[in-house]
């Protein structure tokens, strides 16, 4: 699968959820072309003085997607994420991304995206959208539109370093695959 593969309807956006769910697709298909078609090199490669690589953004992403949609859903967290907490499974995405082999990180991304993109649409059908979600942390205590928009917040923040991390990597440059 690539960025190609991923759905992107370009009708009219009749309202916010409509409007939300065109958004998360667009920016998962420019995540999906910023970090695809790669070799396990490339992936992991870094730009000091920053650590960060596209095989850790692409893990990141899975876990981003996984993870908020759970607690929009008041889901408790699935494999492989299911053995740690929400800190530790940020780290360790992070750190053991440079040793997973391309193919399995992209197929848990888009695993982990169309999940996510079928999840939300059901979640945000009637109303759902403003359907509260808890947390043990008050200041996350919210409703699943917070929650949503922080999902769209965390790729447009990821998607830009995924292109300065890819330009720098074979100079594919752009804003938009389409």
């Amino acid at each position: 699968m690539d960025w190609r593969d991923l759905p992107l309807e370009q009708g009219q956006r009749r309202d916010e959820v409509d409007t939300l769910q065109f958004a998360l697709d667009r920016v998962r298909k420019q995540f999906a072309w910023k970090t695809g078609g790669l070799t396990a090199a490339q992936l992991r490669q870094t730009h000091p003085p920053s650590t960060m690589t596209l095989a850790g953004l692409i893990k990141h992403m899975s876990f981003v997607e996984d993870g908020f949609t759970a607690k929009a859903a008041d889901r408790p967290l699935a494999p492989p994420w299911d053995t740690r907490s929400w800190v530790e499974n940020d780290r360790w995405g992070w750190e053991s991304a440079i040793t997973e082999p391309p193919e399995e990180l992209y197929a848990l991304w888009y695993a982990a995206a169309a999940r996510s993109r079928a999840a939300w649409q059901e979640l945000s059908a009637g109303g759902g959208l403003d359907a509260a979600v808890e947390d043990p942390d008050p200041a996350w205590t919210t409703n699943r539109r917070r929650v949503a928009f922080d999902l769209l917040e965390e790729y447009l923040k990821h998607t830009g370093h995924a292109d300065v991390l890819r330009e720098a990597v074979d100079g594919v440059r752009g804003n938009d695959p389409v």
